[in-house]
């Protein structure tokens, strides 16, 4: 059975429009790795452990720390910037406060700056793993464990660096449902005793 030229049409640009939608929907994941394979954009590495090599160079890592509009939470480093020799382990702390009187979940976002350092800072463990959830008026501090990486004095476009800034940014997220199912409980119980 052969088909006219409107249905062809329409058969092709069905094609397409499924193509594209299937490109869109892969394009997240795909430029996720991407960043994360290359530091492009600033992403960080991440290491299950320490480079092993440290070298007798330093360099200085500055911190930064933010809240997306409408947060309310209080985001700060514990120190603005430490200095550590180029392989050698850091541990750094940021502190977040929930002023509120409702608990909130954050989950942090983070890059390097200049972007080319990305591919040659890694995280061994940190907070940004995973989602964080501050209960009314709760402090924490929260560890990031890092390394440079002893290439970074390797590529050329990142010898000379003396510095870099790693950033976080907490943005407000849905209450994990084993928190609220808890906290839906507990209203439950205040409840039936009153």
């Amino acid at each position: 059975m052969a088909m006219d030229g409107k249905t062809k049409t329409v058969a092709q640009l069905v094609g397409v429009a499924t193509f594209m939608g299937a490109m869109a929907w892969a394009s997240v994941p795909l430029y996720d790795w991407f960043c994360a394979v290359t530091g492009y954009g600033g992403t960080t590495g991440t290491a299950e452990a320490g480079s092993g090599e440290v070298l007798d160079r330093e360099i200085t890592v500055r911190f930064d720390a933010n809240v997306e509009a409408g947060m309310p939470w209080e985001f700060k480093p514990v120190e603005p910037e430490m200095t550590v020799k180029i392989g050698q382990d850091g541990l750094a702390f940021y502190e977040a406060y929930n002023p509120t009187d409702e608990p909130i979940a954050g989950q942090a976002g983070y890059n390097v700056a200049p972007f080319v350092a990305g591919s040659h800072f890694s995280k061994v463990q940190c907070f940004c793993f995973t989602e964080q959830v501050l209960m009314p008026g709760e402090r924490v501090q929260m560890p990031v464990s890092f390394f440079v990486d002893p290439a970074i004095v390797d590529d050329p476009d990142t010898r000379k660096l003396n510095h870099i800034t790693l950033s976080y940014t907490f943005y407000e997220i849905d209450l994990p449902e084993d928190v609220q199912e808890s906290l839906d409980e507990g209203s439950q119980s205040a409840a039936n005793v009153n």
